[in-house]
């Protein structure tokens, strides 16, 4: 599953992280998959179930 890198931008505004979002907003790559670049999430306090559980149309309950 891949997830469009402007929604992981989103999530960590609504979370207050804006200089977080800056940083993914440079460093991440236009799709992002979860496993694949969890440790490149992890730098901007992000992990994978957290994407499920938050970011709507993923199937996570937070959405």
């Amino acid at each position: 599953m891949q997830i469009d890198k402007s929604q992981i931008i989103e999530l960590l505004k609504s979370q207050g992280k804006d200089d977080h979002a800056d940083q993914a907003g440079s460093e991440l790559p236009d799709r992002v998959d979860p496993e694949q670049h969890a440790d490149l999430l992890a730098r901007f306090g992000i992990t994978p179930k957290d994407l499920l559980g938050k970011i709507p149309g993923l199937g996570g309950f937070g959405g």
